[in-house]
């Protein structure tokens, strides 16, 4: 009964606020808090509050959030676990289901670099001041500019 009581002056409060936006000419806030103002009473009206302030003093209820709460920390963990195992999910499949059938195939293994796949290094010019615009044309040229 306190928590209605409560309610409905918190929604009465918020309708004289946006009277007064309103009659400064605020309309759109105005209706805003028109709107924000009505929740309270609505959750009152619908059953709501009393249902909250119901289970709020009730053992069972804090028990049962504790419950969830627990649950929450396996899940967080357990997803925690699985993203350190890394690979993402279909990964791990494949890979369970390569190893559990019969007929598994052996990964492949990564590509060698051939002889022209290595990468070319340059010898450091011997004067960096004259060379400083020489990496910028390469890029310019390279796109045809």
């Amino acid at each position: 009964m306190i928590a209605e009581t409560v309610c409905s002056a918190v929604s009465a409060a918020g309708l004289g606020i946006a009277v007064v936006t309103a009659y400064r000419k605020r309309y759109l806030t105005a209706v805003r808090i028109a709107a924000y103002s009505l929740v309270p009473i609505g959750l009152v009206m619908t059953g709501v509050v009393e249902w909250l302030a119901d289970s709020a003093f009730s053992p069972t209820a804090w028990a049962g959030f504790g419950v969830l709460g627990v649950a929450w920390v396996l899940f967080m963990t357990t997803r925690a676990v699985e993203r350190r195992r890394g690979g993402t999910r279909k990964e791990r499949r494949a890979a369970a289901r390569a190893a559990g059938g019969p007929d598994a195939a052996a990964p492949a293994s990564p590509p060698s670099l051939g002889q022209g796949a290595r990468p070319t290094t340059r010898p450091a010019p011997a004067n960096r001041g004259e060379d400083d615009f020489s990496d910028i044309e390469a890029i310019l040229k390279k796109h045809g500019i």
